[in-house]
């Protein structure tokens, strides 16, 4: 038998059919060819979060009911995988399975599986967000809160009865906005729902792609809202770069884009920092905050293929304010250290 060394080699050799999604900074489909890439280390993990790659496998049998695993694995300083751990993976699904891939998997030695040293766990608004997507992916009916969700967003129940609503029904219901018409609905009850809701639903937003009528209801509650709300609505427009660059660009005039601020926009706004002026403003924001916050951000966001380039520019842009030249000295003196 041939070598596997690949994830994707071992399940086209066990038959399976398989999607893969990343979880790290916002859940996405990664497309089958650059994934291959990926793994084949001709290309970088495209989101890698605090030095890892963590996506999700989802795959099946014939008509079986869909498995998946949750991986996080290193990346080395190119941001490629580092393939020692995802030798190591392998070798040990290979041994769970008593070196045969194309034998069917017992749920025995799923759980096995589902339990190994490389697994994570996404937190709940992102495990809601991938269950929904999955089952819309795959055709399945969504989950049993779905219902009362629809009900509660169409304001067919009181709006205080919104603990009554799980987070998985929201994400359903959201993954289904265009679908089955809930995006009205949604628009309708936005701006008077209780700010659970409304922070309930955007963490659902920020994974997904949001047409003009809604995004123009999030820019104007991020405008109106008050500054410890504010991330909320940002981050619900991470899929709109354009309406992101002006956001920052409005929350810098204001002298708003605090540590929260950047925090989010380095973790799920991240794409708007591709253009020169909306980076200026987060590197200058950013060089207020203490050195070790600065080095711990930039750190995170120049491993992002996308930026790296742009980023390792402006380290030595002589167009800059004395406060990131010293931000930027520090920088240097902790990576050489």
């Amino acid at each position: 038998m041939t070598e596997i060394t690949t994830l994707s080699q071992f399940l086209a050799t066990a038959n399976t059919q398989f999607q893969v999604y990343d979880l790290g900074r916002r859940v996405q489909n990664i497309d089958m060819m650059a994934f291959h890439q990926i793994e084949s280390l001709v290309a970088p993990y495209p989101y890698p979060i605090q030095g890892h790659a963590q996506f999700a496998i989802v795959f099946w049998q014939q008509s079986q009911q869909p498995y998946i695993w949750f991986i996080k694995l290193a990346l080395d300083e190119q941001g490629l995988l580092s393939p020692a751990p995802r030798q190591q993976f392998i070798k040990m699904i290979l041994e769970a399975l008593g070196r045969d891939p194309t034998q069917d998997l017992t749920d025995e030695q799923q759980q096995q599986l589902a339990n190994h040293p490389f697994s994570f766990k996404p937190n709940q608004h992102k495990l809601a967000i991938f269950n929904a997507l999955v089952k819309k992916q795959l055709g399945e009916q969504a989950s049993n809160q779905y219902e009362i969700a629809a009900q509660y967003l169409a304001g067919h129940m009181p709006p205080q009865q919104w603990q009554q609503i799980g987070m998985q029904g929201l994400a359903d219901v959201c993954v289904r906005m265009s679908s089955f018409d809930h995006q009205q609905d949604i628009i309708n009850i936005l701006p008077q729902a209780p700010v659970e809701v409304q922070a309930a639903l955007c963490s659902c937003f920020e994974h997904l792609p949001i047409e003009q009528p809604l995004a123009d209801v999030l820019v104007t509650l991020l405008d109106q809202s008050p500054v410890e709300y504010k991330g909320l609505f940002l981050k619900a427009l991470a899929s709109n770069t354009k309406l992101s660059q002006q956001a920052i660009h409005r929350l810098n005039a204001q002298d708003q884009l605090d540590e929260t601020m950047l925090i989010t926009i380095a973790a799920r706004n991240w794409l708007a920092l591709k253009d020169d002026t909306t980076r200026k403003f987060f590197l200058e924001a950013l060089a207020k905050q203490p050195q070790s916050f600065f080095n711990q951000v930039f750190a995170d966001i120049v491993a992002i293929p996308s930026l790296r380039n742009a980023l390792l520019t402006d380290l030595r842009n002589p167009d800059r304010s004395e406060q990131l030249s010293l931000a930027i000295g520090g920088l240097f003196k902790a990576t050489s250290l």
